[in-house]
């Protein structure tokens, strides 16, 4: 009986061993959920713009967030990659974030140019604070139906679209000569990005292809007579020492731009972790909408003291403008089914032509 015992015994025991050796022990997925882990973000844009400067709001928040789970490096355009293969190389995994906007991939994915900048789609005239209008813009984007529409789309390319950020107001232009009028404007050479290039236009200018590391040098060199940014012009880039004119009317009070996070990366984190990595892009939105405040505040401030000149365009050119920006929705509308469907939720939300 006793030689049967510790048969029964040893034939337990080699069976608990080898259901552990395939299954491996019960707190192996409480360590999975412990798992750390490390990403890379580049941004679009280089030192001294100031949304980039801001990732490390980001960055700080997640690691904060997570108790040192997830942490991520910030890079700047180009320290991984130039911009402009920005988009296929968080595609890719290269990079397993890109901060950038919507307007520099539009010729991938449509909606990026409504989503970045549509002309006049987020001015704000009810709302009478820089944070009132950054409420109003965000809670259209994220609520109403359009972040919907920005997700399926870049789900497309491998994708997922995190979250938003502001740039406050879009464009920022300064010229190294005054100008009132549209006739001022006309025949103008400016540095301009995607969609704005085409509303310039509509005044009479001229747009050209200037990156933002050479645009000073334009600037100086009569290249360019106008460029546009965003307020990091001045107190990043430093663009009014050699374009003192801020030429106004024509811009949205808050444009926005994106951080993407590569598709399949985005999958292997776990719930908790994507939670954290949401929270933090909310931390990073907030940054921004005070960061931009403060900024326009120290314009103000170079305004006062005249090394900034800030000229207001007449009406009758803010007008001209307005047609072209309204003229540019229609025809986004007819070449991109998901445009058209994001410009149709704008028009409801604004009440706009």
């Amino acid at each position: 009986m006793r030689r049967t015992d510790r048969s029964f015994g040893t034939w337990i025991m080699g069976l608990v061993a080898v259901t552990l050796l395939l299954w491996g022990p019960p707190v192996q997925t409480a360590d999975a959920e412990e798992k750390s882990f490390q990403m890379k973000i580049q941004s679009l844009y280089p030192r001294g713009d100031l949304s980039m400067e801001l990732l490390k709001v980001f960055a700080e928040s997640a690691e904060k967030r997570s108790n040192g789970r997830l942490k991520i490096k910030v890079f700047a355009e180009p320290e991984i990659i130039p911009g402009d293969q920005l988009f296929g190389a968080t595609k890719q995994g290269v990079v397993d974030m890109l901060h950038g906007m919507g307007g520099m991939w539009s010729g991938i994915v449509g909606v990026g140019n409504v989503e970045f900048n549509l002309p006049l789609a987020y001015r704000i005239d009810e709302e009478a604070t820089f944070e009132g209008k950054a409420r109003a813009v965000r809670d259209f984007i994220m609520n109403k139906g359009l972040a919907d529409i920005l997700r399926e789309e870049y789900a497309k390319h491998g994708l997922y679209f995190l979250d938003i950020h502001t740039y406050g107001p879009v464009p920022f232009v300064l010229s190294t000569k005054p100008a009132e009028t549209c006739a001022d404007l006309a025949g103008m050479k400016i540095k301009a990005d995607g969609i704005n290039r085409t509303y310039h236009a509509k005044v009479g200018m001229h747009g050209a292809e200037v990156s933002p590391t050479e645009a000073y040098m334009a600037l100086k060199l009569g290249t360019v007579d106008l460029a546009e940014w965003d307020v990091s012009a001045v107190t990043g880039l430093k663009w009014h020492e050699v374009a003192p004119y801020w030429i106004r009317g024509m811009e949205c009070d808050h444009t926005t731009g994106h951080i993407l996070v590569n598709a399949k990366k985005w999958a292997k984190l776990p719930a908790d972790l994507k939670a954290v990595l949401k929270d933090a892009a909310l931390d990073y939105w907030h940054a921004t909408v005070a960061g931009y405040k403060k900024e326009l505040e120290a314009v103000g401030k170079l305004v006062q003291e005249g090394t900034v000149k800030e000229i207001m365009l007449d009406d009758a050119c803010r007008e001209q403008y307005a047609k072209g920006a309204y003229e540019i929705w229609d025809d986004l509308s007819a070449q991109d089914a998901a445009s058209a469907r994001a410009i149709k939720l704008i028009r409801a939300w604004r009440g706009a032509q």
